[in-house]
């Protein structure tokens, strides 16, 4: 059986198991992610159960266009059964799940939050190597997890953050934001974002303050995060199992034919004839 062939097989099946889908099915939390077709910054946004973990529907591109129809693909009924959304900082996200589920809670996913501060520790390090020599061949220490060193790893850790160099403080900024429980009560999950926000302005790093700043911003998304324990671990997974689409198929020149495929197999369609 040719490519072609395959293609026009899993095409038929997706369309006729999107026709059988259930418009009255419930999805209370939802997440709104990006997944890199190719180089270049080109997107596709994909909108998935996190409680299901199942692809709900896949568009080309991260706009606010992107976005709507993305989002028009669940019935008004759908739309109001949401009670979280989770996204990254992405405006078109933002856009999207104030616009479509206004009686959701929109959530700020931890491991996008922990990114930045990633990136934040890793110009500190940066920064910091060009005038201490100690500093040289440290990035993964600061980006690994310290439960994963290896003895040697560890020591030069310890030596690094003993030395209390700005990045070793940037680092524990990053770790001690690591370490917040999710699921709080509203007052307690507040608190606990404001205690973090004030000990990382202590700090007073240029890097993480530029950080701190971002978070303010979007403090509320932060907070009903906190809050709620709403993530894109579910999302993220998915990711993975994406990306092994796109390796095995060895790339798709053409989106839709990239969205059959994360549909066909992660779309939980009734497809058969």
């Amino acid at each position: 059986m040719s490519h072609s062939q395959v293609s026009r097989i899993m095409h038929r099946s997706v369309s006729r198991g999107l026709e059988r889908r259930d418009k009255s099915d419930i999805y209370p939390h939802l997440s709104i992610d990006e997944k890199a077709t190719k180089k270049g910054h080109h997107y596709l946004s994909i909108l998935s159960d996190e409680r299901a973990g199942v692809v709900i529907e896949v568009v080309s591109g991260r706009t606010k266009k992107s976005v709507d129809d993305l989002c028009v693909k669940l019935s008004q009924k759908q739309r109001k059964s949401v009670k979280t959304v989770c996204t990254d900082m992405w405006d078109a996200y933002i856009y999207g799940a104030n616009k479509y589920f206004k009686e959701a809670k929109l959530c700020h996913d931890n491991f996008h939050l922990v990114g930045y501060l990633n990136k934040a520790v890793d110009k500190v390090r940066k920064r910091e190597v060009k005038t201490n020599d100690a500093l040289k061949k440290s990035k993964y220490l600061f980006l690994k997890d310290k439960m994963n060193f290896t003895n040697k790893q560890y020591i030069a850790f310890e030596a690094i953050s003993n030395a209390n160099y700005e990045v070793s403080r940037a680092w524990r900024v990053k770790e001690n934001f690591r370490d917040i429980a999710f699921r709080q009560n509203r007052l307690d999950a507040l608190a606990i974002y404001s205690f973090w926000r004030l000990d990382a302005q202590r700090a007073n790093i240029k890097e993480m303050n530029e950080v701190v700043e971002m978070f303010d911003r979007h403090q509320n998304g932060i907070v009903n995060a906190i809050e709620t324990g709403a993530s894109n671990a579910r999302a993220e997974r998915l990711n993975s199992s994406i990306q092994e689409i796109k390796t095995i198929a060895r790339g798709y020149r053409n989106d839709d034919n990239f969205r059959v495929a994360i549909l066909f197999f992660h779309g939980n369609l009734d497809m058969y004839p």
